[in-house]
């Protein structure tokens, strides 16, 4: 991040004096009306002197790799002279225009005081966006704020009114001494990297290696906070093990309950987690809960501080391409399930179930012979968000196939060189080498005031004032996070490189198993012919929702959106399919009949062989006496208790 005491003023505007100055940035964010979803922002900035006023609106925010135009959920924008409409010299409207869908410029007629007003409506509640209604207030300031255009570096604050004085509110960035609740950011990334969650919400506060933490919960459900946060903290000390400390001084866990969201946002100092509020007392559910908390708090160092050198400079007009997501987001997901079983929440048979059922993910999706791990992660931008009845045919998930590579590369280290090294010890280097060097020890500025030592100060030209601060981040190519692996398996990665993550080839999974006793079987085969098509219903209606490139179901004319009708002239829905295609075999000719953009057809199917629907991990027959110890040195446990 910028150094904040001494900010590089260079491109501020000049003074009337002739000097150069900083402006002075300031947000208010109030609900007074919440039911109507509307947050209304003022904007206020002093010390112009620039005859316009650039404002731009991020259209997408980091962590998650889409263009979500922010900016259409703007409304109502004026911009005025002087302090907000309290005066008569505030009263006279500044002229304003869009020049993009993104970026308003005002006039500012040599006025050095100008307030900007404008609603955002906020009725998504996802980890990315906004939310408020009558029980509380979320926003993301990505979703929510202008940037100044060349003033990204200067301090931004942020004052929030709440709707009702029992709101409170949260948020990772500090306090403003002296001035109720207004939080400063050194920049805007900063800025952007900080959610605020203003409501009745609960705080639970816990200590986990001298460094204070909060769960913060808004929503109902069956979650047991008790149990919850003796769990988290368990995830907190194996990754801090892990790196050797903690990168930062207070984090922040948002835990929003919904009816069946899913997802999750890392920050620098905090993530964001929407979970299904009735999710936390089945086994199965409760420990997904825990993978994702383990996944977003991973990326502390994956991604917040370990990062393509794409995103080493955020630009948030426009997509900002990298091949190795596959790193970032792969790499952590394989963690996300290792990190569970190395702080004793689930067992190693739990921890193979889990790669199993990503593994059968991957082989039961076509896309994977398709498209490329490097290219998943490249096109991010206009795919992975955007699925349609074609994806699983031509695409694959830089998530799931990037955690499967990160499994396969960790087993070839450790095979080498006989547990002595593993993917942990990429990771360590990658901090080592991107991260902990420009960290400053605590991952972010020491915000100090002159008074209590908490708050932040601001100086009189409106800048934050810091006596700690770090270097500038690096980024990492892909070039340099290859040559990291390659100098911890002690060989030449170029083979496997091409082959698996520029290439499309399948994945040899019993090469990289076999040295630990393991082998991948298909551990359950359908009973149906192949037809390959996928069905769900849809306003009453029996729908094609999906069909595989190539299969019986796509030779005979058969697309997805058709309404399937019959089967063999007999009436079928999406649960009777299956049993009813039972009755045939592979080889047989059936009459499928469905409505194919409302026109009535009969096609004939040739059903093929089934396929395995899915794959177990599990000991070859007779393991050697250096695989079990492989394997013991690995997981810690023998063989047999898989």
């Amino acid at each position: 991040m910028t150094d904040v005491t001494s900010l590089d003023t260079s491109s501020a505007a000049d003074n009337r004096e002739g000097q150069l100055t900083a402006p002075t940035i300031q947000y208010s964010v109030a609900m007074p009306n919440p039911e109507s979803h509307l947050f209304e922002v003022t904007l206020r900035v002093q010390g112009w002197s620039k005859p316009v006023l650039d404002l731009k609106m991020p259209v997408w925010t980091p962590g998650s790799y889409l263009v979500r135009e922010y900016a259409r959920h703007l409304q109502d924008f004026s911009s005025h002279a002087g302090d907000s409409l309290r005066d008569s010299y505030a009263s006279r409207a500044l002229p304003w225009r869009k020049l993009s869908k993104n970026h308003w410029q005002i006039e500012t007629n040599s006025v050095s005081d100008v307030t900007v007003f404008y609603r955002i409506f906020a009725n998504e509640l996802t980890v990315r966006t906004n939310h408020l209604d009558s029980t509380h207030g979320y926003f993301n300031p990505a979703a929510l704020c202008f940037f100044l255009s060349g003033f990204e570096s200067n301090c931004y604050t942020v004052t929030v009114v709440p709707p009702q004085p029992e709101w409170r509110t949260v948020t990772t960035l500090p306090p403003v001494s002296g001035q109720n609740l207004t939080f400063a950011a050194a920049d805007f990334d900063t800025l952007v990297d900080s959610p605020f969650e203003i409501g009745c919400h609960e705080v639970y506060d816990f200590e986990v290696m001298g460094k204070p933490h909060q769960l913060v919960v808004w929503g109902k459900g069956n979650l047991e906070p008790e149990r919850t946060i003796r769990d988290i903290q368990k995830v907190i000390e194996v990754e801090a093990k892990m790196f050797g400390g903690l990168p930062y001084e207070r984090y922040v866990f948002f835990l929003h309950l919904s009816g069946s969201g899913f997802g999750g946002l890392e920050h620098k100092e905090s993530c964001t987690l929407n979970y299904p509020r009735f999710g936390f007392r089945a086994k199965e559910k409760y420990e997904r809960f825990i993978q994702l908390v383990a996944h977003e708090f991973f990326h502390l160092w994956n991604v917040k501080r370990i990062r393509p050198k794409a995103l080493e400079v955020f630009d948030y007009e426009k997509e900002n391409y990298t091949p190795s997501l596959w790193f970032s987001e792969g790499t952590t997901s394989y963690y996300d399930l290792v990190i569970p079983f190395r702080s004793g929440l689930y067992s190693v048979k739990g921890f193979f179930q889990g790669i199993a059922k990503e593994i059968t993910r991957l082989q039961t999706t076509p896309g994977r012979s398709v498209q490329p791990l490097s290219e998943s992660s490249w096109d991010a931008w206009i795919k992975l968000y955007r699925r349609d009845a074609n994806s699983d045919n031509s695409q694959i998930s830089y998530y799931l196939k990037g955690e499967v590579v990160s499994f396969l590369l960790d087993l070839l280290i450790r095979a080498r060189h006989g547990n002595d090294r593993s993917l942990d010890d990429v990771m360590r280097l990658m901090w080592q080498q991107f991260g902990n060097a420009n960290s400053a020890g605590n991952g972010g500025f020491e915000l100090k005031s002159e008074t209590d030592g908490k708050s932040a100060h601001l100086t009189s030209n409106g800048e934050l004032y810091s006596p700690s601060l770090p270097a500038a981040e690096i980024g990492f190519t892909p070039e340099q996070l290859q040559s990291a692996i390659e100098s911890i398996a002690g060989i030449d990665l170029s083979d496997f490189f091409a082959r698996y993550i520029d290439g499309t080839e399948e994945l040899p999974y019993n090469k990289y198993l076999e040295p630990f006793g393991l082998e991948l079987t298909a551990s359950e085969t359908s009973e149906t012919p192949r037809i390959g098509w996928t069905l769900g219903t849809e306003n009453g209606r029996e729908m094609v929702k999906f069909v595989e490139v190539g299969s019986p179901a796509q030779l005979a004319g058969i697309d997805a959106g058709d309404e399937l009708l019959a089967i063999e002239g007999f009436r079928v829905n999406s649960e009777q399919a299956g049993e009813r295609l039972k009755d045939f075999k592979p080889g047989d000719i059936v009459s499928v009949t469905v409505f194919h953009q409302d026109e009535l057809r009969t096609c004939p199917v040739t059903l093929a062989p089934p396929r395995p629907m899915r794959y177990s991990i599990v000991p070859v027959e007779q393991p050697t006496a250096i695989q079990k110890q492989n394997f013991t040195g690995w997981l810690g446990v023998p063989l047999s208790k898989l």
